[in-house]
């Protein structure tokens, strides 16, 4: 037995138990009445902002696999790279693992298109690594501007730390973009090569990949009441802390551990509010996009089945 493939999953089944239990100390005192009143609070521009935010979000993920397609110089169907991209995070986004999850299925479908497996190891690094950039990007901008954001989480203000952090991320970035320019010697692992990409592929990830993570905190924004709310820019601070949190702890869907990041974040808020707009970003970024996303497998495997048939 080896035990490195059960590490992984027993430490985010751990993460997760951990996490509704600290869940349930912060919110005993709140009950399902509460909730549901948040929930009811929302008014109907709250909803539909949200779910287009939702819209906008899947539709920038697909967008990593077609600057990754375009850096490794294949051609794949529009149509046929946006379904993959969004069946491939509507499902690893809820059982965790999102790199290994995601090759598995980027690797059945793309395979079919004629992509090889060292091709579709490049697009798959190329789209872990866009979203790291974003990441680093937008938490650079955040910090630099927000630096305030840090105290939400320690209770006491690092303003000068948190600058100084924002900066060395900006100039992170910096450099990454100046590599590019420099056109630097393609990474080497045994056979495996992963080429630099070129300036036109860099100013894509710095775009799209943003445009992903700011409509995906759109979601809670547009669902969070109006009272307490301490804008738009500060929800985005929180959310990246709770989302990359998440991701670390693999957790599936980052159950539990998002949500008592995120409440600890804003705690000068109601936490009924606070804990029903969470609920609305779960329905709109992982619940329904992974029943869409199981139609689509399904769909797939059909016609891959009846292809083979035939």
């Amino acid at each position: 037995m080896n035990w490195r493939r059960y590490f992984w999953p027993v430490v985010g089944i751990g993460a997760v138990i951990f996490s509704l239990f600290l869940l349930w100390h912060e919110l005993r005192g709140i009950s399902i009445d509460d909730v549901w009143a948040g929930i009811s609070a929302i008014p109907a521009r709250g909803w539909i902002l949200a779910a287009l935010s939702s819209v906008v979000a899947y539709a920038s993920l697909a967008g990593y696999d077609h600057i990754a397609l375009l850096h490794i110089g294949k051609k794949v169907s529009w149509l046929f790279v946006t379904l993959c991209s969004f069946t491939t995070y509507a499902v690893s986004h809820n059982i965790g693992g999102s790199v290994f999850s995601g090759a598995v299925i980027r690797y059945r479908a793309y395979a079919t298109r004629g992509l090889t497996g060292q091709e579709i190891g490049v697009l798959v690094a190329i789209c872990w690594f866009t979203f790291i950039l974003s990441s680093v990007f937008l938490g650079g901008l955040v910090l630099l501007l927000e630096p305030q954001i840090i105290d939400r989480f320690t209770g006491a203000p690092h303003h000068g730390a948190a600058f100084a952090a924002g900066v060395a991320m900006l100039v992170l970035v910096g450099a990454y973009a100046f590599g590019s320019w420099l056109h630097l010697r393609p990474l080497k692992i045994g056979t495996f090569q992963l080429h630099y990409p070129a300036l036109p592929i860099v100013a894509r990830q710095l775009l799209i990949g943003p445009v992903e993570l700011l409509a995906a905190a759109a979601i809670i924004y547009f669902a969070l009441p109006a009272a307490g709310n301490p804008g738009y820019f500060v929800v985005l601070g929180v959310f990246m802390v709770s989302f990359s949190i998440g991701l670390l702890s693999h957790a599936p869907g980052a159950l539990g551990v998002f949500e008592v990041v995120f409440l600890t974040g804003l705690s000068d808020m109601d936490p009924a509010g606070v804990l029903a707009a969470l609920l609305v970003f779960r329905l709109f970024y992982l619940i329904i996009p992974l029943l869409i996303g199981l139609c689509v497998v399904l769909f797939f495997e059909h016609s891959q089945y009846s292809h083979g048939k035939g």
